[in-house]
């Protein structure tokens, strides 16, 4: 071999060396903000997850989370073109912004069961939901607008017995015969710090009262202009779920305690537990279509019994309300622990 062609040959391969010793080019990753409708908590958890465990950049976004809280009204900030995605709690309003015109859609509805509940003392014989009637029921001013209707048409309640709902629990832990809504997820916790007891819950959505409940939505625009960024963030925060949910949190729960200093490990564990024991994630239609899933049966459903309440318009085209087109393609399932 000539001294030429040995040169070359060392040339080549210091070549080859430096190639794979190179860093790959950074990618460029699409800055994505997403506002919450309250201050950090579990029932937020997949989302942070998937900013914490690197999964929304695998999916090539930066993802900013805007939390939202009592004087914070997020949801504005997204058909003005502030946010890319907001979480909205609850089906209701999404048919909503179809009545007042607002150009915003849900695009997964990541709780399958809305986590209201009511809360009854311990020793009253109130297992199931018509056992509520006689009891004072603490409801909420948004309550008695929305799911109350509801038991007004469907299991015959009536507003007789009903008290303003304050988001104090005192006037339920001094009455042994009285009932106060909350979230599964929340309430009964802290009631149980508070009271001493741990109270009996009932799941409305056990019932019949099946809304969706944070959903992701997002404007028709950028359905429109970029699909992909759009299925992007709604399977990379499906599996953020799937991960918060069965793997290790302790990243997104760190996360979470940043943005929001008055929130306790035993809480955020607590909310884990129940929303895994109840099903209010991954429950139902996920099982066989992912975390996400939406159904048109299901939204008929739904919006039929608001219609029977009274709380939306049977001439509302609920069908402008959400898009199957990112959800219900069985994202995440390898994830889920074999039962």
């Amino acid at each position: 071999m000539t001294l030429r062609a040995r040169r070359f040959i060392r040339l080549l391969a210091w070549g080859v060396m430096m190639a794979f010793a190179a860093p790959a080019t950074a990618q460029v990753l699409d800055k994505v903000s997403f506002g919450t409708n309250w201050v950090a908590e579990a029932e937020h958890g997949g989302f942070y997850q998937a900013v914490a465990d690197g999964t929304y950049a695998r999916y090539g976004l930066d993802v900013a989370i805007v939390a939202g809280g009592p004087n914070v009204n997020n949801r504005l900030l997204l058909p003005a073109g502030k946010l890319d995605f907001y979480m909205i709690t609850n089906t209701l309003l999404a048919f909503d912004a179809v009545a007042q015109q607002v150009p915003t859609v849900a695009v997964a509805a990541i709780f399958q069961k809305d986590p209201q509940v009511f809360l009854v003392h311990p020793g009253i014989k109130a297992t199931r939901l018509k056992d509520l009637r006689p009891l004072t029921l603490f409801v909420s001013k948004d309550g008695m607008a929305t799911y109350f209707q509801w038991l007004k048409s469907e299991h015959r309640f009536s507003e007789a017995n009903v008290k303003p709902y304050t988001f104090n629990a005192q006037p339920f832990l001094a009455d042994r015969h009285s009932a106060m809504q909350g979230y599964v997820t929340s309430e009964p916790f802290a009631v149980e710090k508070q009271g001493g007891f741990r109270p009996s819950v009932i799941l409305l959505a056990d019932y019949g009262f099946d809304a969706y409940s944070t959903l992701i939505e997002t404007r028709h625009e950028l359905i429109e202009t970029r699909p992909d960024l759009v299925q992007r963030f709604v399977d990379a925060s499906v599996i953020g779920w799937y991960n918060y949910l069965y793997g290790d949190n302790a990243a997104a729960n760190a996360l979470i305690k940043k943005a929001n200093p008055e929130m306790t490990d035993e809480l955020l564990a607590y909310s884990v537990a129940k929303m895994k024991e109840y099903g209010i994630v991954d429950s139902g239609d996920t099982l066989a279509n992912g975390i996400g899933a939406m159904t048109d049966a299901r939204m008929a459903s739904f919006f039929g019994k608001m219609v029977r309440a009274g709380v939306v318009k049977s001439t509302l085209d609920y069908r402008k309300a959400y898009s199957l087109r990112f959800v219900n393609k069985g994202v995440g399932l390898e994830l889920r622990p074999p039962n």
